[in-house]
């Protein structure tokens, strides 16, 4: 039996705290999370049931290991229950400040100073959730995707006094996690793959507000495109591969042309403005019927499984 790294404890038991406590039970750790209340925690374990469900028809886990990892979760209401014995803390409330903050600092008077404390947030300042605390060395982020359980990226974020021992030990856990990690050096606004991720968005709004294309067809160009490239090329090897010389001419007409604004642009706007938030009350820039948003979850929720089996082999484990 291998020799896990660190003792976790989860703080939140909504869709990032109990999906990322599933990723870690899959990999074999026994994982404590803490819930506000008796409804959060049931949420939480129909969520991880549910989930569970879904990896063995898609045969991710054979049904001899449902029992076994779920059982490897155990969800408390006690905050000083959760963190017992728990050498790295992962935190996923609610992306407020203020209350990141308040709770760094009861996580701090709880557990000893070698307790890595890190959060999930996925866009505070990692220096700014730790500037309550009296050592923010041990502090720093762990920025899961979601779900948590099937995208491999996670994003660990060093704040201005996060020692390396601290992202040393993030790394190793992750690792064996089976996730893969990326250090981000700098406590810079968005990190990575939001920065990337929202240029991409800027792009598509300003293309669709010139009239050049439909959204539907500005969807499909990266569908079909790049889309189908990203998940074996990166952007930098993308273009060592298509030719430095070529990248450099194109880049030197395009850059220019390419959309800078500094905020939504009017379609999205006048869409927020609506109160039409997409997927979440049925209408954005697509309408979103019940039959709908069931067949997109179910087809991302699929292609993203297929994925992570192919991940599971290129890695050396065994094929579920």
């Amino acid at each position: 039996m291998r020799t896990l790294p660190e003792s976790l404890a989860i703080i939140g038991a909504g869709t990032m705290g109990h999906s990322i406590a599933l990723s870690a039970a899959m990999a074999g750790f026994e994982v404590s999370i803490w819930g506000t209340n008796l409804q959060d925690i049931q949420r939480g374990k129909d969520g991880v049931a549910q989930k569970i469900g879904v990896l063995r028809e898609y045969e991710v886990i054979r049904s001899d290991e449902q029992a076994a990892i779920k059982a490897r979760i155990q969800f408390t209401t006690s905050l000083q229950e959760c963190v017992r014995g728990a050498s790295f803390i992962i935190e996923g409330i609610p992306e407020q400040l203020e209350m990141k903050q308040q709770m760094f600092r009861q996580l701090e008077a709880l557990c000893p100073v070698d307790t890595i404390l890190a959060s999930n947030t996925s866009g505070l300042s990692p220096t700014a959730i730790a500037g309550l605390i009296e050592h923010p060395e041990r502090t720093l982020v762990t920025h899961f995707w979601n779900p948590g359980h099937l995208i491999p990226l996670v994003e660990v974020i060093r704040g201005e006094r996060t020692s390396d021992a601290a992202v040393d030990r993030a790394m190793a856990l992750l690792d064996a996690m089976g996730k893969k990690p990326i250090l981000v050096k700098k406590d810079i606004l968005g990190s990575v793959g939001n920065r990337l991720q929202y240029a991409l968005f800027r792009e598509a709004q300003y293309i669709y507000e010139q009239g050049a294309a439909s959204i539907e067809d500005i969807d499909k160009a990266v569908r079909y495109s790049i889309g189908r490239r990203l998940p074996v090329t990166g952007p930098f090897m993308t273009a060592d591969m298509g030719g430095l010389d070529v990248f450099d001419a194109i880049s030197s007409y395009l850059f220019p042309d390419l959309g800078t604004q500094q905020a939504s642009l009017s379609a999205m706007r006048s869409f927020v403005d609506a109160g039409n938030y997409g997927q979440k009350n049925g209408k954005g820039f697509y309408d979103w019927s019940p039959e709908q948003s069931r067949k997109m979850n179910e087809a991302r929720e699929r292609e993203l499984i297929e994925w992570l089996k192919k991940d599971l082999v290129e890695d050396g484990k065994e094929e579920k």
